[in-house]
């Protein structure tokens, strides 16, 4: 590859190839102009020098851009994944920018208003049922008993039972080796929300699924995995030492009540160390994933680096299963902009390498999103290009004039290699509109 240093390098310049920074992370795309925030990005990172196997070409040469927005979107995303900066334009704003429900605004949570409920338009709207959860599959009977399992732990130690370390261990094991089986179906169960119920069993068995991916994702070693998960699986048990007049109150919060909300990690650690004889490790999770890593969190105010990596990978998975499952006081925001606002984060609530990793094995539209596609089509994404995050693998399940599609005409589409077709907005996973329902 070619060195070009760094102040050489011109906004609006054109390569014919893909142009990397610090040998691997993507700068512009091949056939891409270079633009001064690029540009700036290196000078802030200080690298000096970037590498291609292109050369400089005539812009004039280059065939008209039909998807500039798109494009846009994808170089601004490539450059937060790549580049490690966590800053995000084009409209999508800063997290505190979003109207936020206020006992988690108070307490730093992320609980973001969803975006204003799309106008259908077609005859009629129906609810859409993941095709796994619709035929009862062995998948979603796991998902299941994983969430009635952990939920029956919480009862037993809500009662005054005798709970074990080796109950979440099992419930640990169990979901380790089907997330190996179905990683994609998992996920789809997520955002799909088609189970009700035992609210703070299913938000853990999710953080846990998701905590779960990203271990795999950083390569840790099986005993780390199985602690992270496990630490997944209990971070918020100690909200059940709280009254429900306070976890489920729908106002503010008093200077009072918000004490006892942030109290929650010391109650878990505190059942996790004396009650379940549990792991250090897990203990860490279980008194840091409220920590943030610009110091600003609780209970001690942790810094970077000083917060346990499980911690830290909780505390993403657990902001991003807040976003997408319904709550009681709002409806679920879509999986793309709960990633588009962990991206938003800045280096404040979480650690940017583990905002990377979740996206990368997320997607920007995440596996299971229903979206539609500029023919209007609808579509669900069915696997992801690390490269091209805006260009998935998809099921087509509804045409252009919204019938839904039968099993035989649900084809496969390559977004990467159908360049015609591309995403125009992420839909509800929840609902979308069908012609002839």
């Amino acid at each position: 590859m070619k060195e070009i240093l760094t102040k050489d390098l011109k906004p609006g310049q054109i390569f014919s190839a893909p142009v990397y920074s610090e040998g691997r992370y993507l700068l512009v795309a091949a056939d891409t102009p270079l633009r001064q925030k690029d540009i700036d990005v290196l000078i802030t990172c200080e690298i000096q020098s970037v590498k291609t196997e292109g050369e400089i070409v005539d812009p004039s040469l280059i065939s008209e851009i039909s998807e500039p927005e798109m494009l846009e979107d994808v170089d601004d995303i490539t450059q937060l994944l790549e580049a490690r900066i966590a800053e995000v334009v084009g409209g999508i704003g800063d997290i505190e920018d979003f109207v936020e429900y206020e006992p988690y605004k108070q307490i730093n949570e992320i609980e973001p208003i969803e975006a204003e409920p799309e106008k259908p338009s077609i005859k009629k709207a129906i609810k859409f049922s993941i095709s796994d959860v619709r035929h009862n599959s062995g998948p979603y009977r796991s998902y299941k008993s994983l969430i009635e399992r952990l939920n029956k732990v919480f009862i037993d130690l809500k009662s005054g039972t005798d709970v074990e370390m080796r109950m979440i261990d099992n419930i640990c094991v169990q979901l380790l080796q089907d997330l190996r089986d179905s990683p994609d179906s998992f996920v789809g169960f997520i955002l799909g929300g088609e189970v009700t119920g035992n609210e703070l069993a299913k938000s853990s068995v999710n953080t846990a699924i998701l905590s779960a991916m990203m271990t795999q994702e950083f390569k840790l070693p099986n005993h780390k995995i199985n602690n992270i998960v496990s630490g997944a699986l209990l971070h918020d048990i100690g909200m059940l030492r709280l009254s429900k007049g306070i976890t489920e109150k729908k106002g503010g919060l008093s200077d009072a009540e918000l004490e006892q909300i942030k109290s929650h990690p010391l109650h878990t650690s505190k059942i996790v160390t004396k009650e379940f004889f549990g792991p250090h490790e897990v203990n860490l999770i279980a008194l840091q994933h409220h920590e943030r890593w610009d110091g600003q969190g609780y209970p001690d105010k942790l810094v970077g680096q000083a917060i346990d990596i499980g911690a830290r990978i909780v505390s993403v998975a657990d902001a991003f299963e807040a976003m997408v499952s319904k709550k009681s006081y709002r409806n679920s925001m879509v999986g793309y902009q709960a990633i588009k606002n962990l991206l938003a984060d800045n280096a404040r609530r979480f650690d940017p390498a583990v905002i990377i990793a979740f996206t990368k094995i997320m997607g920007i539209y995440p596996i299971g999103s229903i979206v539609r596609l500029n023919d209007n089509s609808i579509a669900r994404v069915n696997r992801i290009h690390v490269t091209a995050p805006l260009r998935p693998i998809v099921q087509m399940l509804a045409d252009t004039e919204g019938n839904a599609l039968g099993a035989g005409d649900m084809k496969i589409v390559d977004l990467l290699a159908d360049k015609k077709l591309f995403i125009k907005e992420a839909i509800d996973p929840a609902t979308y509109t069908e012609k002839n329902a």
